[in-house]
């Protein structure tokens, strides 16, 4: 690395240059190197060291290099590492454990190489992590695992991309392509005409697009593994049992499950006990409760790497419904406002009065001796004592003081304090207001200082 560089770099780009060798630790320099381009070189190996001083790159572009394999030692320093380029080498061959301490790792680019075979489950191993693209187009795969990918996440096959290679033509390839096009995996839908199968191993040449012209394959029945998940609903805390119709021999066969959070389900069951399998195959939950929800896929295994598919049930597990249950929330909410609201209209226009007089006569202001309407509004704290000598408490400022209403001879009387004014003829009823503090008969809330 050229010593003019700061320590602080975060990005290197040697592409396009003569590079044949790379140092042990020649990057010890840049400890926050995060993007390393280092592509249309003359690399043909990695030294064990070769970056063990780049614990924080996360993007390394060594595309079109000469690599003749992909070792185990190669990235194994890269912790950090999310994108890796590695396309237009000369890549035939790469160890299964070549990715295995990359948790992080998100995007893999092996396209335009000559690799015949690749550890496939080896990517199931990434799949509970990070990884969403895997590009191994335009290689020399003459065969895949068809049962192994249909078990893959999801997420991995949207992005696993296997166009343009020599792959031997089947009719579980091909029915497995038009169901990851059926659920619109861009591993499929974005290059629908290059997926390739070889008509015959012995002409080298015999290649056709068999997604395009899918007529040849129309004899292909749909097998166990490309109809749609059965639908299993089941009540919280029942007992769920999954089972697959299979006719294959119980002696060399075995069965394994596929829980919805990825979860490998052999005999006798799952590590805490609550799913049990027995030996024919069958699926067990004592108990049902709402995260057992989601696909479950049963598999045979023939052989430690022969898997075939046998089913898919597609578990909902729910609360029972209550019969007093009748209306929709929607509309029990709906109702729920009418009613409020036709309650407020009779509260404001229908309250009734209890003196005739003060309400047939409009009358500005009418003597709190006469109507019991005449309550306080806008009082902040109830009143401090009931005696008919109160007073407003220095440190409250309210609007109107409440009245006490006391039966005597039979008429309604208002104790007044000797903060208000002459009662003989009162028009409005007001507080004493010192300098610091101004209550207004308008204000939307009672002001308390």
């Amino acid at each position: 690395v050229p010593p003019a560089l700061p320590p602080t770099a975060t990005t290197l780009d040697l592409s396009h240059n003569a590079l044949t060798q790379l140092q042990d630790r020649w990057l010890a320099t840049l400890p926050h190197l995060e993007a390393l381009h280092i592509s249309h070189n003359q690399i043909k190996d990695l030294s064990p060291q070769a970056f063990h001083n780049a614990s924080y790159l996360r993007h390394l572009d060594m595309s079109s290099n000469h690599l003749h394999a992909v070792e185990t030692h190669y990235f194994n320093a890269l912790v950090s590492l999310e994108e890796l380029l590695l396309y237009n080498h000369h890549i035939a061959r790469e160890d299964e454990n070549a990715f295995a301490k990359l948790s992080g790792l998100r995007k893999v680019y092996l396209s335009w190489n000559n690799l015949t075979t690749f550890p496939f489950h080896a990517v199931k191993g990434l799949g509970i992590y990070s990884l969403r693209t895997l590009d191994l187009s335009s290689n020399s795969l003459s065969s895949i695992p068809v049962e192994e990918l249909a078990a893959l996440p999801e997420n991995i096959r949207n992005g696993l991309y296997l166009h343009n290679n020599p792959i031997r033509c089947s009719c579980p390839l091909y029915l497995m392509l038009q169901r990851w096009k059926q659920r619109g995996l861009s591993s499929v839908k974005n290059f629908f005409e290059e997926h390739t199968c070889k008509v015959s191993n012995n002409v080298p040449r015999s290649l056709i697009k068999f997604l395009k012209y899918s007529h040849l394959f129309e004899n292909c029945s749909a097998g166990p593994e490309d109809v749609h998940p059965v639908p299993f609903p089941v009540m919280v805390g029942q007992t769920l049992l999954l089972t697959c119709n299979t006719s294959l021999p119980a002696t060399a066969t075995t069965y394994m499950w596929i829980s919805p959070h990825h979860e490998p389900i052999r005999y006798p069951g799952n590590s805490n006990g609550s799913v049990e399998l027995y030996h024919n195959g069958s699926l067990k939950i004592a108990v049902a409760k709402p995260w057992h929800s989601g696909v479950y896929v049963g598999l045979a295994i023939n052989s430690p790497h022969n898997f075939s598919r046998l089913c898919e049930v597609n578990v909902t597990v729910h609360y029972p419904k209550t019969d007093e249950e009748t209306f929709s929330t929607g509309l029990t909410t709906l109702l729920g406002c009418i009613v409020s609201l036709v309650l407020v209209l009779i509260y404001l226009y229908l309250t009734p009065c209890r003196c005739l007089s003060c309400c047939k006569k409009p009358a500005p202001l009418s003597p709190p001796q006469e109507c019991s309407a005449q309550s306080s509004i806008l009082s902040t704290t109830p009143p401090a004592t009931d005696g008919p000598n109160r007073k407003v408490s220095a440190s409250k400022h309210v609007v109107f003081l409440e009245p006490i209403r006391e039966t005597q001879n039979g008429k309604i009387r208002l104790a007044l304090g000797e903060d208000f004014p002459d009662t003989k003829h009162p028009k409005v009823l007001q507080l004493k207001s010192d300098s610091e503090s101004i209550s207004s008969v308008f204000s939307d809330t009672p002001i308390v200082s």
